[in-house]
């Protein structure tokens, strides 16, 4: 029976062992069916062991021929010492520690106290998000913003209504002369079917102008909330060449309590930490204003107010955030167990996230644009076109309603991936998802496409049309370019689509300041795309998770790849006192890491773009990790001749010259 003890300890052990794992470093699927089962099975086991199967051997006694026993000769002669109280209480914590079966029963029915406390954390961890469904969240937030309108996401249940509710915007320009008086915006209806969420849209705005808004019944009275008005910022007109300083944040996976903490359901730890970064008060003190609230002299607005905050802060201190990019993965459906393919479950989701305090902290102050991955669908999702694949149509539904119908109008309409412009700086968002190749199906790695056909058309159409007309380009991918990363990745990263990718990279090449942006991998790394030729050089940041796993002591990240190009790049040398320009070739590797790095379970990246003085374009990236700046890098640009527009009517929102239109003025035929 020894051995059924050792055996009682080993399944303890590694009970709490993968526990641990389950709660504070990983919470794979596999949690919900082995933990369970071990814990009956570590039960199980002590119910076998007898009663005294622990027992210490009893010291063996012998008689002698005066029937006395050697042990009692012994104890006349010399007793035994007594055994150390330290000794005991080493015993009894490796008792606890290895959960060693024991015959004292306080031991036992502790280490079954310990492992049943586990379990139960386990519980809670897996089933909160299907308990808690937060019915009863309220919320709004700003998603796309055009330099004369914004779309606005709103949230208001009714649930004593059967046939919706009304909804009016609220909003006003923020001014430093007084409060103007609110006018009455877009009305939307609010219905159960669409779990009370619609977006609105807020047009006849002007460029660059802060405004804010709140929320009034079908009387135009305002609700209850928000409780202070909603600001932003509209974006500057791109028309005007007058180069742009602005910074933008970006970053994926997040998921509500992990690492897991008894007692906080609701908490999503990395959007704290974001808050604290984005404004925190020592930076407005630094520049000399006692808070922010003074910095706006008093004015209804908030840090994200930028004219009246701007003029505060000192010239070496990074502009405020204008927008924040959630590159997938915003909620976890299957992830650390899959409750089923129906709409409300994935709702639900969304919901809970809307519902955490530390979202609602940035949400409320800070536009937020989204692309998604397939933990919004499920692991690993390929869909091949084919929009009736399960589980695609629930997961599709709850990802629209609270997130995609506030994003940028798409390319094409139903799609997911878009583009949009700050200033002189463009930005295509893609659909790695909804059109990419089953690779499990597909052998020919040719004919994959990660894109599909139309995808890929309007990429290469915007990438045309943004070479000469914007600095900087952004291309948003949920998943990483680079192949350098390994094992699962080499089949759900654009690794597993070498040819449309080889394809998209020579484009890419041809086109200056190319900066990629992506998600995924829950570690970061900066990776550089050499070109064959004078090709130009691109620069991948990849960068999660904003809240969820990374995995200790392991890493699957290649240095460099494979293969190699022969680059020709620009050489300065001086000769006779005269600065001369060669060109030198050089073989390089395709692909090559710049900086990794793996550990943090909350990371974000913040990009500085600094585009005023055309000939030396910049853009600073800043690493935070754990809420901590932990790499920085300088992205030095190659000027661009812009072809713009500089025509007075570019500057005009569309509601004004509507106005002059209707009395009989058409500005446009001045120019």
């Amino acid at each position: 029976m020894a051995v059924l003890a050792y055996a009682s300890a080993v399944i303890s052990t590694l009970f709490r062992l993968l526990a641990y794992i389950f709660l504070r470093v990983i919470p794979a699927r596999l949690g919900p069916k082995a933990l369970p089962a071990l814990y009956v099975l570590h039960l199980s086991s002590l119910a076998l062991l007898p009663a005294d199967e622990s027992a210490p051997p009893r010291p063996a006694t012998h008689k002698n021929g005066n029937g006395i026993s050697s042990k009692d000769e012994i104890n006349e002669t010399k007793p035994l010492p007594a055994i150390p109280a330290q000794r005991s209480h080493i015993d009894t914590v490796k008792t606890l520690l290895l959960s060693i079966p024991s015959p004292i029963k306080a031991l036992t029915a502790a280490n079954i106290l310990i492992n049943t406390i586990l379990l139960l954390l386990v519980v809670d961890l897996v089933l909160e998000p299907y308990l808690d469904d937060a019915k009863d969240v309220i919320f709004t937030r700003v998603g796309a913003v055009y330099p004369d309108s914004a779309r606005i996401v709103i949230r208001y249940p009714h649930e004593n209504s059967t046939d919706g509710a009304l909804v009016i915007v609220l909003w006003r320009q923020i001014t430093l002369y007084g409060d103007p008086v609110w006018t009455s915006g877009p009305t939307v209806n609010l219905t159960q079917e669409n779990d009370w969420v619609s977006t609105a849209v807020l047009d006849s705005l002007w460029p660059s102008t802060d405004y804010e808004y709140a929320l009034g019944d079908a009387e135009g009275n305002k609700l209850p909330y928000p409780p202070n008005p909603i600001h932003f910022h509209t974006f500057p007109d791109p028309r005007l060449s007058t180069g742009s300083h602005f910074r933008f944040l970006a970053t994926s996976c997040v998921t509500t309590n992990f690492p897991y903490k008894p007692f906080n359901g609701r908490r999503i730890k990395g959007f704290d930490l974001l808050a604290d970064y984005l404004w925190p008060s020592r930076t407005v003190t630094q520049a000399g204003v006692n808070s922010v609230s003074d910095a706006l002299n008093e004015t209804d607005s908030s840090a994200n107010s930028r004219s009246a905050l701007d003029k505060f802060l000192p010239d070496n201190l990074a502009p405020p955030a204008e927008f924040l990019m959630f590159l997938g993965d915003f909620i976890y459906a299957d992830v650390p167990f899959y409750f089923g393919d129906n709409a409300e479950h994935y709702r639900r989701l969304y919901r809970r996230n809307y519902q955490s305090e530390s979202f609602r902290k940035v949400y409320e102050n800070l536009p937020i644009f989204h692309a998604y991955d397939d933990h919004e669908i499920i692991n690993n999702y390929m869909g091949a076109g084919n929009d009736s694949k399960l589980p695609f149509a629930s997961a599709d539904d709850a990802f629209k309603l609270y997130n995609a119908n506030s994003n940028y109008n798409p390319a094409e309409p139903g799609q997911h991936y878009y583009h949009f412009r700050f200033s002189d700086t463009a930005f295509f968002v893609l659909d790695t998802r909804r059109y990419r190749s089953d690779v499990t199906e597909q052998d020919d790695a040719a004919s994959r496409t990660m894109l599909g056909d139309k995808q890929l058309a309007a990429l290469y159409e915007w990438l045309g049309k943004v070479n000469n007309t914007a600095t900087f380009k952004f291309i948003v991918s949920s998943v990483p370019f680079t192949s350098l990363w390994q094992h699962d990745a080499q089949v759900d990263s654009w690794a597993a689509y070498p040819s449309e990718k080889l394809s998209l990279l020579n484009a890419l090449h041809s086109v200056p300041n190319v900066i990629i942006i992506s998600g995924d991998r829950h570690e970061f790394a900066a990776i550089k795309f050499n070109g064959e030729g004078q090709g130009h050089t691109i620069l991948e940041v990849s960068t999660s998770p904003l809240s969820m796993f990374y995995i200790p002591f392991f890493r699957t990240l290649k240095s460099t790849s494979d293969g190699t190009v022969n680059t020709i790049k620009e050489a300065k040398t001086v000769v006779g006192g005269e600065e001369v320009t060669s060109l030198v070739e050089d073989e390089l590797p395709q692909e090559e890491v710049v900086k990794y790095i793996a550990e943090g379970n909350y990371k974000w990246s913040s990009f500085e773009v600094d585009t005023r003085d055309p000939e030396h374009p910049v853009v600073k990236l800043e690493v935070v990790i754990d809420g901590f700046p932990a790499y920085s890098l300088e992205i030095i640009g190659r000027p661009v001749e812009l072809k713009v527009s500089s025509a007075l009517g570019s500057v005009v929102p569309n509601g004004f010259l509507n106005i002059l239109d209707k009395i009989g003025l058409n500005p446009i035929s001045w120019f």
